[in-house]
Formats: structure tokens, C-alpha cells, sequence
């Protein structure tokens, strides 16, 4: 545990030395292995949350081929998704190295997993989102590097915490890379140069939809007689309370809102919204079925951003972006491939390959690699190159445009960036201190029903 090696050097410092060793013989073939030095630089991983998002991230993790990689410790508040993510990893064979000893259960469990690393290990944050400002500060104290998931905030008074720790994080040198994948996507990233080099003028209008069914779990039904807890059920149903999650608004079109900000090169100041309940039938959720926000930049571009999970409708997953010379598209058909192009004038089409094909101006023609294992090539180099690498401030600047857009959606008031800054509306304030028996932030009435965004009634606040 002890970071200074029997040379004198920090482990760090180690660590950057054979990051550069990895670099070239990266460059000398994609599937040279790695070559071990005498001294230990493998880098460990504890797991804090073992859902599917969190069990993909070590997956991630582990594919990346630059020095060993092995996770030591797994931590959840469920047995049940710490034996389902042990059964998965193990597949990785002498890179799963966890014994029982290090399988903790708990809201406790962070630390507990966080104490199994040394400094500059890394500790993936893969909760629901209301526990980021709770587990990151102890990874800051503790000298971790930090993989963390989307989004990073709930509320508006979380992402000042965030903001705050952000800082912290960059003095500390801690390399935090924020689950955003597609700021990683090597397509988008060539898009963006041409963007900011003038290619399709300046970009006046942007357009984002994810509309599809029913997704994850942000509708839910009443919770069952055999769920003893409803503070444990809530966290399994995440998506459906805004407490942990934001909503599905949060959690789901995060993506398009910060892939076309990035594009943008900046952020809205102000947003209005439309969005409403429609068939949400017997479910108890706090979502809406549909929002259609507006946002505004300084100098008056626009994004609309379109979200709805409804089944039997029309499906869309793309962004797009007008200049004064041209347009583009941001992704075509979800996260991946992204399928970036230019095109010479406004008029494309959707469904039409052809009048595509006569105006387009570039297209990546390259295969895309993964973007969920590009954030981790990234963040690995960083480490092992002793690089300045952080995403936190941005990671948090994208969860509160978030928030900002589902805020105008569920109060019905045109809101700026200014003005949301002032709300003091924290929708767990306690959550640091829950315990398995404690009583859910968010308490169900006699019929079992949560309270929901009422538009135009309830204006300064979402519930």
C-alpha cells in the first residue's frame, strides 16, 4: 500500500514511465503485449456499483492494452448485482481479483472498496447519480484516480457540490474521466475540428431527438408487497425518481445535449419547454412521456432537443446541426457509429440516402472505434503519462444544462442559466446519510402514488 517503491521513485511517477513504454509499443502493433517491468505498475480497479452500466465500465477498463489492469474490489448496496457482475468479470480470468473478502454490501460498501487501492488506482463511480457528491469525495482524500458515470448531478444544489469538488479534484492532479463517451468518439472529434475550423460556417441551429419506447426503468408501477424496502426499490427503478437519477430526461439526453454543445463549443444560457404525462396509466413514476426543449446560446443559436418513451411511435436517435454554410450530422442512429458528414447546403433527408450521397462534403470513412472504450483508452493514458486530465467541471456543466431543460419542461417557465443558479431545491439532502432501514427521500401517500411536475401550477420547483 505503501505508494513510495524500493527505488525512491512514487509510484506515479513509475506509472508515467511505463505509460510511455506502452505508448510506443502501442504504435509498433495494436496487439503487442505489455512488458512487464520488475517493479508492480499494474493499476487497480474497485467497482462501486454493479449495475449494467457499472459492470460495462470494468469491462471497458480491462479491454484497455496498455499495462495490466485487474480489479481487486466490488462494492453495491444488492448481493444479488455484486454475484451477477463477480460472475461476468470472472470471465476476464487473472484479471478478476477479487476475493469475498473484498465483495462489500452497503451503503458503506464505497469505502470499504476504496480502501482495497492505493494511490492512483482507480475506483469507478457507477451508483445512481444522487451518490456522486457522496463517493467522490472520499476518492479525492484517498488519492484515486476516478471513472464516474453520467450524470454527475441531480439538482441544482448537487452540481454546485460538484462543481466545488471538481476543484479539488484538478489541485490533487486526479485524473476523473466522466461516462460522456461520445466527447470520446474518434468520428465526432474529427467533426469538431472541422466545425471549429469553419467548415459549415457558424452553426445557427441544432436539432437532437431520442423518442422510442419505453426505456430502462423510468415508468414504474406501485411497488410490490414482496419489496420490504421502499428506499431499496426506488434504487433499483432508479430512472423513475428524480431524486436518484433526474429522470429519465437526465440520464437519457445527456448524450445529445452534450454532443451538440460540444460542437457548439458552448452552453445555452436560457431554455423554455414543452412536455406532458400521457399514457403513464398506473405507474407511479415522476416522468414525463414526451419534452420538447428550446435552448438558446449567447449568440442566439439554438438546440431543440426532443425526448420520448412511448411504444407504438415513430423512433428517432440523432443529432444534427445547420450552419451558415452547410450542416452536418452529429450521429446518425445512436451513440455508435456516429456516422459524422458534411453537406454542401441545408436540404437532407432523414430516409434518403441518395440526396445525401449528392451533397455530402465529408464523412468520416474510417471504422469507428468504440467510444465507451475510447473514454478509457484516454483516461488510462492519462494516467500512465502523468497528463492533466479531468472531466468533472465539464461533466457537471452538462448534468445542470440537463437539469436546466427538464426544469423549463416540468415547471412550464422559461428559465435562464442565471436565474436556475438561484434554486435552492436539493431533492435528497440526507441521501450521505442513508442506511439500509432508512425512509426513502422520497415517500409514497396512501394510494402509493409519488408526487409529479405539475406545469404552470408548481413554478419554482419540480415537485
Amino acid at each position: 500500500m505503501n505508494p513510495q517503491s524500493s527505488s525512491g521513485k512514487t509510484r506515479r511517477e513509475f506509472l508515467k514511465h511505463t505509460g510511455r513504454i506502452a505508448a510506443a509499443t502501442t504504435i509498433v502493433s495494436a496487439s503487442a503485449p505489455f512488458v512487464h517491468a520488475s517493479e508492480d505498475n499494474t493499476i487497480r480497479l474497485a467497482l462501486v456499483g454493479c449495475g449494467g452500466r457499472g459492470t460495462g465500465a470494468a469491462n471497458n477498463a480491462l479491454s484497455v492494452k496498455n499495462g495490466p489492469i485487474e480489479v481487486v474490489a466490488l462494492a453495491d448496496i444488492l448481493p444479488s448485482h455484486i454475484a451477477a457482475t463477480a460472475a461476468n468479470l470472472k470471465q476476464r480470468g487473472k484479471q478478476y481479483q477479487v476475493p469475498k473478502e473484498h465483495q462489500f454490501v452497503g451503503f458503506d460498501a464505497y469505502r470499504k472498496a476504496m480502501d482495497c487501492l492505493r494511490p492512483g488506482d482507480v475506483v469507478i463511480l457507477a451508483t445512481p447519480p444522487a451518490f456522486r457528491w457522496v463517493h467522490f469525495p472520499y476518492a479525492i482524500k484517498k488519492g484515486l484516480n476516478v471513472f464516474m458515470e453520467k450524470p454527475v448531478a441531480v439538482d441544482v444544489p448537487t452540481s454546485l457540490k460538484m462543481f466545488e469538488l471538481a476543484k479539488e479534484s484538478v489541485k490533487k492532479n486526479q485524473k476523473v474521466g466522466v461516462g460522456l463517451m461520445c466527447r470520446h468518439c474518434r468520428a465526432r472529434g474529427e467533426l469538431f475540428r472541422r466545425i471549429q475550423d469553419g467548415e459549415i460556417g457558424d452553426l445557427t441551429l441544432m436539432r437532437a431527438y431520442r423518442i422510442a419506447g419505453k426505456t430502462a426503468t423510468e415508468a414504474s408501477p406501485r411497488k410490490p408487497d414482496d419489496e420490504p424496502s421502499e428506499l431499496i426499490w426506488q434504487i433499483k427503478r432508479f430512472h423513475s425518481f428524480l431524486w436518484a437519477s433526474g429522470g429519465c430526461y437526465s440520464d437519457f439526453l445527456i448524450h445529445n445535449l452534450d454532443e451538440c454543445c460540444w460542437m457548439k463549443n458552448a452552453w445555452p444560457v436560457e431554455a423554455h419547454a414543452l412536455g406532458g404525462r400521457h399514457y403513464r396509466g398506473d405507474n407511479v413514476d415522476q416522468n414525463f412521456d414526451v419534452y420538447a426543449v428550446e435552448y438558446t446560446f449567447d449568440d442566439g443559436a439554438k438546440l431543440f432537443l426532443d425526448g420520448r418513451t412511448i411504444d407504438g411511435c415513430y423512433s428517432r436517435h440523432t443529432s444534427r446541426a445547420q450552419g451558415t454554410k452547410g450542416s452536418c450530422i452529429i450521429s446518425k442512429s445512436g451513440h455508435m457509429p456516429a456516422l459524422c458528414r458534411t453537406f454542401k447546403g441545408q436540404k437532407t433527408s432523414y430516409n434518403n440516402p441518395a440526396m445525401e450521397a449528392a451533397s455530402t462534403t465529408w464523412a468520416y470513412g474510417k471504422p469507428e472505434p468504440d467510444p465507451y472504450e475510447m473514454e478509457w483508452v484516454d483516461l488510462i493514458a492519462a494516467i500512465r503519462e502523468d497528463r492533466p486530465y479531468n472531466e468533472v467541471e465539464r461533466g457537471t456543466e452538462a448534468s445542470l444544462q440537463a437539469v436546466m431543460g427538464r426544469m423549463a419542461a416540468h415547471t412550464g417557465q422559461k428559465i435562464t442559466r442565471k436565474e436556475l443558479l438561484q434554486c435552492k431545491h436539493e431533492f435528497a439532502p440526507d441521501v450521505d446519510k442513508l442506511t439500509m432501514d432508512s425512509p426513502s427521500p422520497l415517500v409514497a401517500d396512501a394510494d402509493g402514488k409519488y408526487p409529479v411536475p405539475q406545469p404552470g401550477r408548481v413554478i419554482d420547483r419540480e415537485y
